[in-house]
């Protein structure tokens, strides 16, 4: 049996809305369209209205992370309260904490530094804080604390909650537009492994008759 190959597969970007759309739906009008081509229309349909959900879906994320973090940031920023620390004692340099200490005040190079501050009703509060390296005795550094005086963490604007808020909706959407494009791929996939077979059974059963093979089988 002659092993004529199968023609080149359609290409694999989606075709225009209105073909597909009539593909997907089964148009009369397109009588040689076969059900593998219009398996394929409906899995770019869906495709797209699961990256439209997707975006819904991410979107709410986002909002619902914004509205639920702005509220607890802003009664930090009035429940907390900053003040000037005094610099007591200073450790050793080297054992610094490097950046990204825990109160710092926006210092790249810090250690950890016994220091005093006087809050509320000028009540004094001992602690350690975050100074920069050079440093001295009587440095004043900027501190955040609580209605009772302790040491807290600076409170959380607005434009940071916003800016989690879309990270959060970025990545899930991220994460369900990978597995959109992974199930479609698949599809497509299983898809073309059928047309393929369906191709091959198809030139066993026909190839014979284009050939004339059939005809001298019969006359033999």
């Amino acid at each position: 049996m002659s092993s004529t190959p199968r023609p080149a597969r359609p290409s694999s970007r989606p075709p225009r809305t209105g073909r597909r759309l009539r593909r997907a739906f089964g148009a009369r009008h397109e009588p040689l369209v076969r059900p593998v081509d219009r398996a394929r229309a409906r899995a770019w349909l869906l495709s797209a209205f699961g990256a439209l959900l997707a975006l819904a879906f991410a979107t709410g994320s986002s909002l619902l992370a914004y509205h639920a973090t702005a509220p607890q940031a802003d009664s930090d920023r009035l429940r907390l309260h900053k003040v000037d620390a005094v610099v007591l004692t200073l450790p050793d340099h080297g054992t610094g904490t490097g950046t990204g200490g825990r109160f710092g005040a926006g210092y790249s190079t810090r250690v950890d530094a016994e220091a005093s501050w006087t809050y509320p009703d000028g009540q004094p509060h001992t602690g350690t804080v975050q100074a920069p390296r050079t440093a001295v005795t009587g440095t004043v550094v900027p501190v955040w604390v609580d209605p009772a005086g302790a040491l807290s963490s600076p409170p959380t604007n607005r434009a940071a909650v916003a800016v989690s808020a879309v990270c959060t909706g970025a990545g899930a959407l991220l994460a369900l537009l990978a597995l959109l494009t992974l199930a479609l791929r698949l599809r497509l996939h299983v898809l073309d492994r059928r047309a393929d077979e369906a191709w091959t059974q198809g030139w066993a059963r026909l190839e014979p008759l284009w050939s004339g093979r059939a005809g001298h089988r019969q006359d033999d």
